[in-house]
């Protein structure tokens, strides 16, 4: 495994990335920082030496409590040197798969767990699968969630797989878990809250949302259940494959990660790029319509606390301002939108615009600072609704149109900078500024 720096920076060990996991709404950083294995984002590289397994030898133990196969089947589980899954299909049948060695492939174990055999801890992202007033509910992402496993020549293709091995190297599916025996015999099993995978077609020069789609232990590709954690899996989807495709998604059910390629990465834009048009938009002396000040961007290190010229804006219309107290609604127009503003404004309710009326939430405007969620390297003209994270044209509307994974059987849209759920639709506006009047 490597350390936190050689994750960074992996030198002379080997350089060839594979590809990056985003956890959609951080923005670039975790609250606390990047760091080591908890991180916002995270490069799967080529490892020094491969680590991967594969499916070998079945044992069927039939009485696992007497057999004398049972129990070195067992002794061999609990000896942390064989990889193995085991399907407890009853209380008297347990069919345990061992896994071997590949020396092709490299294996990135993704999970809840901060134990050494998870190479990315991932925590739940406050506003995806739950609401921000019950951030103090059990955690829904699975300890040991979904592996991924790259071939270490080319294409270097990285399939996912529901579930993870844990400290002693296995994976238990209990009576109680959604598994089955496969026409050809080989075992398969789906987790409690379920891996789920979208391939976009044509990411991203053209994106289109593909569906939602289940993967089993074994990355076999099904329908959704009727219900995140149902009991009967969906069907088949034949011709589909748990290959990651560049601009990919996987929910874990607490967090939605983004899969880009490390070919996707090199024609996407970078924090260089975005903050040269930060400094173009500033360059421009967008001003305040009712205070005549100049407004300003703040650049990276300071992009999570508001600033005296930060640029604020009525999402109703589009029509950026300063920080100003004119038009404040009654209370009771407050109460009917609170639930709707968003994006922490800290305003207390809907605003109307002194420049066209149009009443809606009012809130500060923040650069959107993750390169890999954009689909292009367009300017900075629109803000996704409630929040204000600013991107541009083809990106925002290409998240507000796609649906993410909420709770047990719903999706809704959401920021991706931040993970709030857009109002709409469209879920995002054009944003209108006004030049210096000298």
């Amino acid at each position: 495994m490597f350390s936190p720096n050689q994750l960074e920076h992996p030198g002379s060990i080997d350089a060839l990335k594979y590809g990056e996991l985003i956890i959609l709404g951080y923005n670039g950083s975790l609250p606390g920082g990047n760091r080591g294995r908890k991180r916002s984002h995270f490069a799967l590289y080529r490892r020094a030496n491969a680590n991967g397994v594969k499916p070998s030898t079945v044992h069927i133990l039939s009485n696992p409590q007497d057999s004398k196969l049972s129990k070195s089947v067992l002794q061999a589980v609990n000896s942390k040197i064989h990889h193995s899954i085991a399907y407890t299909m009853s209380r008297s049948q347990t069919v345990v798969v061992e896994y071997s060695h590949d020396d092709e492939t490299d294996m990135f174990q993704i999970g809840r767990s901060t134990e050494s055999p998870i190479d990315f801890v991932v925590m739940d992202t406050t506003g995806s699968t739950k609401d921000s007033e019950d951030s103090s509910a059990p955690s829904t992402i699975s300890r040991f969630a979904c592996r991924i496993v790259c071939q270490r020549s080319p294409p270097y293709t990285a399939r996912i797989y529901a579930a993870g091995f844990d400290t002693s190297k296995n994976i238990f599916l209990g009576e109680k878990a959604t598994k089955w025996k496969n026409p050809d015999g080989h075992m398969d099993g789906l987790t409690t809250n379920g891996v789920l995978v979208m391939h976009p077609w044509g990411f991203p020069e053209d994106p289109k949302q593909g569906e939602w789609r289940e993967i089993s232990v074994c990355g076999d590709v099904y329908s959704l259940r009727d219900t995140r954690s149902g009991p009967a899996r969906g069907q088949l989807a034949h011709g589909e494959s748990s290959a990651l495709e560049d601009g990919s998604l996987v929910d874990l059910c607490g967090a939605t990660l983004l899969w880009r390629t490390a070919e996707g990465l090199l024609h996407a834009p970078t924090l260089r790029h975005l903050d040269a048009l930060r400094l173009e938009l500033n360059a421009g002396r967008p001003q305040c319509p009712v205070g005549l000040s100049t407004l300003a961007f703040p650049s990276l290190p300071r992009s999570h606390s508001l600033e005296e010229r930060q640029p604020w804006a009525y999402l109703a219309c589009g029509h950026v301002h300063g920080r100003h107290d004119w038009g404040q609604r009654p209370e009771r127009h407050r109460e009917e939108s609170s639930s709707g503003s968003g994006g922490g404004s800290g305003t207390g309710g809907r605003r109307e615009c002194p420049l066209c009326r149009s009443v809606g939430p009012y809130v500060p405007l923040w650069l959107g600072y993750e390169p890999a969620l954009y689909v292009d390297a367009g300017a900075p003209t629109h803000a996704f609704v409630p929040c204000g994270h600013v991107c541009s044209e083809r990106t925002v509307r290409y998240w507000a149109e796609t649906p993410l994974p909420h709770g047990t059987h719903a999706f809704r849209p959401t920021c991706p900078f931040c993970s709030a759920p857009l109002s709409g639709p469209p879920g995002h506006v054009r944003l209108i500024f006004q030049g210096p009047v000298d």
